[in-house]
This record gives structure tokens, C-alpha cells and sequence, in this order.
């Protein structure tokens, strides 16, 4: 499987064993007195949720709720090209009624990108379209590939030919991209678009030019998208001309309209997380969901979650600022226009990130991931939906697999419950396993 290039890593973990000290504009949370004590909430029940029959190594899940109710799970199949399989395989499945559908195929191919962390998506509109995409290599440079887009229209038993959503033409890459309904049978999409770092080369990114540039590069940029039925397009537009270059971007849909997240970037080397809304007529400036001031020189590879439930919305990231691993949650009021002062779930130098959110009437739930010595730990936590009061916390899961090979947890609420999906590796073999919470009302 391709990875990000290791020339960035060590910079990268060097933020990932950093010291476990109070950073100086995170106070710790005061402890609430006798006569203000909230009372102790009810703990969700956890379940083991099996998921449907996976044949092959499988990787890559994305886990999202449809206007209709139900779940949708997608994941990555991964072939024996020794033996003759395809490379890759994008199945989905549909889960109702406390039952699994059959697995599909959704497309394969072996000229993909796949990475651990930029993964392929899957959505529903209101009119009960399907949506996918997937990352398909474009030229012959290492890190230069693009944007397809799918859609069904009889529940996933055939799919359109895939369209390419950037249209740029680079030798460059394109992904980590965001899915939201746009009215009845649209789709928007954001991703971020290379087309001003250069040549296909990664060590071009972020202001870094490999030895034999011919000019220095230009930025990641964020851009945006909607298609219709037929999969054309419209209102493409560049909503960042500087971003991080490698993390995940994230959306939710408010009461007004899509909320962004992603993770920029300054010409200083900030690279805080970032919320741009759409009002229901037009994209407005994004704005900081906290300022961290966390001044990294390259990307974390470590992206934001949003969730929304009307006009309350709840965002989840990490951040080293401080030289101190953290995981930090945050609540907005008003569809995303303005944020709170964050939580801060867990810090110390075990701290990965990789975080997932969900948010409904009853809580706010958030995923993040910790490794030691003794190997990683998938954990939770449930609050308030106000932010106001930790209800739970836990481990999901021990895994076996360590490092990057685990990628990234999905969270997705139906009716109060929580569905969780992950990904661990087993003498070498990636594979997808589930659990549930259910708290009662």
C-alpha cells in the first residue's frame, strides 16, 4: 500500500513523542463542587456489532448515515495481484432493520490510489441515489493522481461510469475528499486540489522543493463542487488558495446549509483547524474553530470531524500545539459561524488523533486513537450535546495491528445508538470489525 513519504515522518513523530505537559493556554478543567455536581449519567451498553461477510483483506471503511435511516458501510477489498486478483475492490452494504444487506460492488480496478488515510466515501441523497468515489492514479509520477465520482440510482445494483472531479489536468494530487446532500439529488464535494504544487513529486508539497524543481512550488488549495444526476457540474469554485497538505477534510449538514472543516495553513507554518459554512446562498470566509497556533513545517496527516444536528454542531481534531499531543472537541450554536472554547478529550505523547465525530439530541460522541508500548487502543468519549457534562468514556477496542496500518475510525448515530467502525491488522492482514452503544434515552 502507498504511503506518505517518509521523508516527512520524522518531523511528524517527533510532535507524536513529545512531552505530557499542560499546554499554557489549556487550564485544567476545575472539578465540579458538591452542591454543583452533575448526577452520574447513564452508561451506554456496549455490543459487539458483527459486520457483513468480508471474504478478503479489507480496509479503507467509511460508515455514514442515510436520509432514510439507515447505515451504509463501505470499504476497500485488497487482492492477491500474485495470484491474479484485481488489485482493489469498493464494496458497500446496507444496514436496516438490524440486519445487513448483501455485500456489492461498487467499481475495481488496479490503476487506484490507496492510502490509509485518504479513503474512498460513499453517500445517499434524499431521493435515494448512491454516491462513491475513489482516488485513480493519472500519470506516471509517484503522487500523481485524481478524483473519480459514481452514482447509482436502483439502490447500488449498477453503477454510472465514474467522471473525473477535478478536471485540471496536473500531474499532481487530489483527494481527502467531503460528501454532503445538496437538495434532493445533488452531491457537493470538497477535496483538496494540487494543481499549484508543481510536478507529481511529494516532496514538493508544503514549501518543501525537491532538489531538481524547476520553480518553487505553490500550495495545496481547497475547492468545492456540486453534480447533479448526470453528474454534471456546477458552482466549482476555490474556497482556499493554502491548506495542509495531507489531512482529512470533513463535512456535516446544518440547518442552513454544509459546514467544512479541514486543516490550513499560514505562510508561518500554522496549521490550526478551520470551519467554512455555506448560508444557503453562498460559501462565506472560514474562520478558526480554536486557535491552537500550532506551527508545524510539515503535514500531520491528521484531519478534522464535524458532525451537526440542526443549527448545533460539534467538531473533533488534533493538535501537537505546545509539543503536546492532543485531542480537543469543540460545540458551535450557530450552523459553525462561531465555536466555544474546546475540551480537551485526552493529551500526552500516547495521543495519536485520527478522530471521528457524531453528534443527535442526546450526546455528542467522539473516536480518537492512542498507541504505547503495549500497542493501540481505539478510545471513546460521550458528552452532553452542550459540551457541558462527560457522560462516558472507554476503550472501544485493543487492537493488534500498530502504526499507520489501522488508519481510521468511523462513528455514526442512528435513534441514540452509536455504530463504530475500525480497522485492524492480524498477521499482516488488515480487517474491519464493529461495535454499538446503546444508551438509554
Amino acid at each position: 500500500m502507498p504511503w506518505r513519504p517518509v521523508a516527512l515522518l520524522p518531523l511528524a513523530l517527533w510532535f507524536l513523542v513529545a512531552c505530557d505537559r499542560q499546554p499554557a493556554d489549556q487550564p485544567a478543567p476545575s472539578k465540579p463542587t458538591a452542591a454543583t455536581a452533575p448526577t452520574t449519567p447513564t452508561q451506554a451498553r456496549r455490543d459487539a456489532w458483527p459486520l457483513p461477510a468480508i471474504t478478503r483483506p479489507a480496509a479503507q471503511p467509511d460508515l455514514v448515515r442515510a436520509p432514510d435511516g439507515s447505515l451504509l458501510l463501505s470499504w476497500v477489498e485488497h487482492g492477491d495481484t500474485a495470484r491474479g486478483d484485481v488489485a482493489h475492490t469498493l464494496k458497500f452494504a446496507r444496514f436496516a432493520n438490524g440486519a445487513w444487506s448483501e455485500p456489492r460492488e461498487i467499481a475495481r480496478g488496479g490503476d487506484w490510489f490507496v492510502n490509509w488515510a485518504d479513503t474512498p466515501h460513499i453517500a445517499a441523497t434524499p431521493d435515494g441515489a448512491l454516491w462513491a468515489h475513489w482516488l485513480r492514479k493519472g500519470a506516471q509520477a509517484k503522487y500523481a493522481y485524481d478524483v473519480v465520482l459514481v452514482r447509482s440510482g436502483d439502490g447500488g445494483a449498477t453503477w454510472s461510469e465514474p467522471v473525473a472531479v477535478n478536471t485540471d489536468a496536473t500531474r499532481t494530487e487530489h483527494g481527502f475528499v467531503s460528501l454532503w446532500p445538496v437538495g434532493e439529488n445533488r452531491i457537493g464535494l470538497a477535496w483538496l486540489d494540487g494543481r499549484n504544487t508543481g510536478g507529481g513529486e511529494h516532496s514538493a508539497h508544503g514549501g518543501h522543493a525537491s532538489a531538481d524543481a524547476k520553480h518553487a512550488p505553490g500550495a495545496m488549495t481547497l475547492r468545492t463542487a456540486v453534480f447533479d444526476a448526470s453528474l454534471a457540474r456546477s458552482d466549482e469554485r476555490e474556497l482556499d488558495a493554502m491548506t495542509c497538505d495531507c489531512c482529512q477534510t470533513d463535512a456535516a449538514l446544518t440547518a442552513r446549509g454544509p459546514l467544512l472543516v479541514y486543516r490550513g495553513r499560514t505562510p508561518m507554518e500554522v496549521r490550526d483547524i478551520l470551519a467554512a459554512r455555506h448560508d444557503g446562498a453562498q460559501w462565506q470566509g472560514a474562520t478558526h474553530v480554536h486557535a491552537d497556533n500550532w506551527t508545524m513545517p510539515a503535514c500531520p496527516v491528521n484531519g478534522p470531524a464535524v458532525a451537526a444536528n440542526g443549527s448545533n454542531a460539534a467538531v473533533a481534531w488534533y493538535t501537537a500545539a505546545g509539543d503536546t499531543p492532543t485531542v480537543k472537541f469543540a460545540r458551535s450554536t450557530d450552523e459553525g459561524a462561531s465555536f466555544a472554547a474546546p475540551v480537551v478529550l485526552e493529551r500526552g505523547a500516547t495521543v495519536q488523533g485520527r478522530v471521528d465525530t457524531a453528534l443527535d439530541e442526546r450526546a455528542a460522541w467522539a473516536l480518537w486513537m492512542v498507541e504505547d508500548a503495549n500497542g493501540q487502543s481505539l478510545r471513546f468519549a460521550r458528552y452532553a450535546p452542550d459540551l457541558s457534562q462527560e457522560l462516558q468514556r472507554g476503550d472501544v477496542a485493543q487492537l493488534q495491528g500498530k502504526g499507520r496500518g489501522t488508519g481510521m475510525p468511523k462513528l455514526a448515530l442512528v435513534d441514540g445508538t452509536a455504530f463504530v467502525v475500525w480497522t485492524d491488522v492480524v498477521d499482516g492482514k488488515p480487517s474491519l470489525h464493529g461495535a454499538r452503544y446503546t444508551a438509554a434515552p
